[in-house]
């Protein structure tokens, strides 16, 4: 039954708010660009990027340039046909301010003849969004011999079309300048910026895309250009996949590549195996990088499946108790790269995570299937080193299966009395537990006396850590170390993962400040970086960070974290209460009163303030490591997070993996920006 209330008689025509012309973007930026966050930020660029990306895809721009400018302008300039500035019959105002003011006007929707054939802005909203989301725009196009030049301020425009030369060339420059009551961070990212062009530029072969840093100036008036970068590549995808690989062992040392066009569907894919135990497969659709993959990754993996199968039983390589490959055991070592371009992608969202086009996958799946059976045929020697990857990785998911059933019935058998030395909590709501990982059993003891019960979990490691870059899934859930860690988590590992079933939100690596504590963090992130990714992208992960100094004059105490911190805080303590000048004391061993489980600490008086450093956490009692590093209210901890997972991909690699010499390099290169390093 309706009820007549004073509040429904205040709703009525004149409570619909109506948005018009860029108003909506402005309202709501996180439904065109994905939200304002940095990663929101640098889509702005992306957009004006694809606009120039169109241009070249569709033959007609061979030069995209993209600085950055003082006070948070960006151009972006290309040599194509130029954006038409004559009047638009639909909207009587010029195609520029049309396609700059209008949503859903743009190039995009004419087809072939009119328009793009292929583009990447699909919905046409790309520079109107980046218009309404600027302080101000400046527009300057070269085309029939004359240069023509529009402003606007958040996303109006100042003045109509004004002519301000002559020329001979075409192009379009669009520069912007973010608005910064829409982003409340305004900070662009060199490599992120480095990435995508890099991206762009093995995506469309022939385009030459350079990028100059101008923000920094030498004096109020003089701009002088900080660092410049040039991308070029003739082979395409090719060189995309050997770029990626650039550091790796390979098997086969000859990439595949096909490029064909089948239905109006550009396809294009190149691939290649490495020894490492990670895929690396991106997607991409019209030039636009789909994360989520869709229907051209499942028609890559299909034919990529049946094709290997065909070999391998052809040539007798396959035995039976190993049965088919499937999907999954390509994944181990593969880097491929699929590329489609096609007239109308049909996306997930504006920000074209998945392609959904049901007609890719068949397309995709014929081209791949044809060119790879004859690229096996063909190549004997690749062939061999690809099948000899995936049929150690068939054996090793059977272990691996074998090996984590046994963990995981193991886990759900032993109930409350969890595997190893974990002293667990007695919440049971996982988003409020907490799971230190801790190193060495004196410090396990500490944490298991000084945390608080009911929510934080202690797990001392045993034995010695696996290094997973070097070896195989199954030793991995056998290890003596490692597998009480994936009981206690609960949550599976690897492809089995589910996140619903994590016993724990925070997971807490508790190392010493030394070598030995860095080695052991790094073995750990290494572990959760390649079975338990969706963990440290979702922010599970944490690295406590415990004082490495106490220090005390009279009932002033404090702990610090860095020899600085320590400098300072001596300072400001002897400023608070200035004591007479005393000779300063040589260091000493003492053991403080009253501290149980401490053993010796190394203490020094300076000035009258008692200096003590901890060398690991085992010297510090119970109530100390629960004031400094466990407990909420006080503690200072470390998000883990993945800002770039092709570079932390790369850097898991070069520091863990097999290849001595990158690693070497690496070291050689940082070895004086190391700082207090423990010998």
């Amino acid at each position: 039954m309706a009820k007549k209330t004073q509040a429904t008689e205040g709703y009525g025509a004149k409570s619909i708010q109506v948005l018009e012309g860029l108003d909506p973007v402005r309202k709501r930026p996180g439904m065109y660009i994905g939200g304002t966050s940095l990663e929101g930020l640098h889509h702005l660029i992306w957009e004006v990027v694809n606009n120039s990306i169109d241009e070249a895809m569709a033959g007609h721009c061979s030069q995209i340039r993209v600085k950055l400018l003082p006070d948070n302008w960006i151009e972006v300039a290309d040599d194509g046909r130029g954006i038409p500035v004559d009047v638009h019959p639909q909207t009587k105002k010029s195609a520029l301010e049309t396609v700059m003011t209008v949503l859903h006007a743009g190039g995009k929707f004419g087809g072939e003849e009119t328009g793009y054939k292929i583009s990447g802005g699909l919905h046409g909203v790309g520079v109107s969004v980046v218009n309404a989301l600027s302080e101000h725009t400046k527009v300057t196009v070269q085309r029939q011999g004359k240069i023509f030049f529009q402003e606007y301020k958040r996303g109006e425009p100042v003045s109509k079309i004004k002519t301000i030369g002559t020329s001979k060339l075409t192009g379009t420059a669009v520069a912007f300048q973010a608005d910064p009551t829409i982003f409340p961070e305004i900070k662009y990212s060199w490599n992120k910026i480095l990435e995508y062009l890099r991206y762009q530029a093995f995506l469309t072969k022939g385009v030459r895309i350079t990028v100059e840093d101008w923000r920094e100036t030498k004096t109020e008036k003089e701009e002088y250009l900080v660092k410049k970068h040039g991308f070029y590549f003739d082979s395409g995808i090719i060189s995309f996949v050997k770029f990626l690989n650039r550091k790796k062992e390979i098997k086969n040392v000859t990439p595949f590549y096909v490029e064909k066009t089948v239905d109006n569907i550009l396809v294009e894919a190149s691939l290649q195996f490495t020894s490492g135990y990670k895929e690396h497969l991106f997607s991409f659709a019209n030039n636009i990088l789909n994360p989520g993959g869709g229907t051209h990754v499942t028609g890559f993996k299909m034919a990529m499946t049946r094709i290997l199968n065909d070999y391998a039983k052809k040539n007798n390589l396959i035995k039976e108790k190993d049965g088919s490959l499937t999907s999954d055991d390509l994944k181990e070592g593969l880097t491929a790269v699929v590329s489609v371009k096609l007239a109308n992608p049909q996306f997930e969202g504006q920000t074209k995570d998945k392609l959904n086009n049901i007609e890719v996958r068949g397309a995709v799946s014929s081209v791949v299937a044809e060119a790879f059976s004859e690229y096996l045929e063909t190549h004997p020697s690749d062939a061999k080193a690809i099948l000899d990857k995936c049929l150690l990785t068939v054996r090793a998911r059977i272990a691996a299966r074998a090996a984590k059933d046994a963990v995981l019935r193991k886990g759900a058998l032993d109930g409350m009395t969890l595997p190893g030395k974990l002293a667990d909590c007695t919440s049971k709501d996982a988003s409020k537990s907490e799971l230190y990982i801790v190193e060495g059993d004196s410090a396990g003891g500490s944490a298991k006396q000084g945390r608080n019960r009911f929510f934080q979990a202690i797990l001392p490691l045993r034995g010695k850590l696996v290094n997973v870059e070097k070896t195989t899934l199954d030793k991995v859930v056998k290890s003596d170390t490692l597998k009480p860690m994936i009981i206690a988590l609960g949550a599976g590992i690897g492809e089995s993962l589910d996140i619903a079933k994590l016993r724990y939100h925070k997971i807490i690596i508790m190392a010493d400040a030394d070598v030995d504590g860095s080695h052991i963090r790094t073995l750990l992130l290494t572990f959760f970086y390649r079975y338990y990714e969706d963990l440290v992208k979702d922010g599970y992960i944490y690295i406590a960070q415990p004082p490495l100094y106490r220090l005390q004059r009279g009932k002033d105490v404090r702990y610090v974290f860095s020899d600085d911190e320590k400098e300072r805080v001596i300072k400001e303590m002897l400023e608070k209460a200035p004591v007479k000048s005393k000779k300063k004391e040589p260091a000493k061993k003492e053991v403080e009163e009253n501290d149980e489980n401490i053993g010796e600490v190394a203490t020094e008086n300076v000035s009258g303030v008692n200096v003590q450093r901890y060398k690991g956490l085992g010297e510090m009692n119970p109530e100390q490591l629960w004031e400094t590093t466990m407990n909420p209210e006080n503690r200072v901890m470390l998000q883990v997070s993945i800002e770039d997972a092709e570079e932390a991909d790369e850097l898991f690699d070069i520091l863990m993996g097999n290849e001595v010499e990158p690693r070497r390099k690496f070291i050689q290169t940082h070895a004086k920006t190391v700082k207090n390093l423990d010998v």
